[in-house]
């Protein structure tokens, strides 16, 4: 924690692991100050505790919970003094093939990776059109645009933030608000790491430049988008995904 200064307040959602433990490294290091949501405080902590000259907030919730983001986004500006930038990249998966899958493991799905990144975009929204500016950058995924099988919850949920995207950027542009998308495609992550040498091998055939992404590859996109560098971008969608998905 520190006191409140002139830098940038970025919130980020999903903060305590893989991507999201990249996005607010990379930020930290660019200057900017950082609000950190995820559900378990002990390990935000230790994220903020590793994160060298950026005043850093931690707001422990579930992101799927309606009420969490207008609840820390009014938390953030009032002990941060300001916020000036969102990422949402809290998400999940249920994996299960089509004619198996639970009603519980579409709904768990949904209710954090697209609902709770719709509650932080409302709850941040009313904040930047005041202010008349902000930037917004939704963590969505190629398995968004192409598909992947046995992931029709978490496909439909990254395919439904490509579409937020785009609809709240044409809103909100006439604000000088941007609102992007970042796609990744396979990264090393925690997940990964336990895959067999075998699937990691066709995960890489797949892949022009044949080898996996790194959580810093996707949060240098993010960082980007976030910069002064970008700010004649909104609506798009950009892949980080090696060749995966040409377009």
């Amino acid at each position: 924690m520190g006191d409140t200064s002139d830098r940038p307040v970025i919130l980020v959602t999903g903060a305590s692991q893989g991507i999201g433990r990249a996005i607010a490294a990379r930020l930290a290091a660019d200057g900017f100050d950082l609000a950190l949501v995820a559900r378990r405080e002990e390990v935000l902590r230790e994220v903020a505790a590793g994160l060298q000259g950026a005043t850093v907030g931690i707001y422990p919730a579930d992101v799927g919970d309606p009420e969490a983001a207008e609840r820390i986004v009014a938390e953030v500006r009032e002990k941060q003094g300001r916020i000036d930038g969102l990422v949402n990249n809290a998400g999940i998966t249920r994996d299960s093939l089509l004619a198996r899958m639970k009603p519980e493991q579409w709904r768990e799905v949904m209710d954090v990776n697209l609902d709770g990144a719709y509650w932080f975009l409302r709850a941040v929204a009313p904040v930047f059109m005041r202010q008349k500016s902000g930037r917004i950058v939704n963590i969505t995924s190629v398995v968004g645009q192409m598909g992947n099988a046995g992931q029709v919850n978490y496909s439909a949920s990254k395919a439904g933030m490509i579409g937020m995207t785009r609809a709240a950027a044409r809103e909100l542009a006439s604000r000088g608000i941007t609102v992007n998308a970042v796609a990744p495609g396979f990264i090393e992550t925690e997940m990964t790491a336990d895959l067999p040498e075998s699937a990691v091998t066709t995960m890489k055939s797949q892949i022009p430049l044949q080898r996996l992404g790194s959580g810093e590859d996707v949060a240098a996109s993010v960082a980007f988008l976030l910069s002064a560098d970008a700010a004649y971008i909104t609506g798009q969608v950009i892949n980080c995904d090696g060749g995966m998905v040409m377009a």
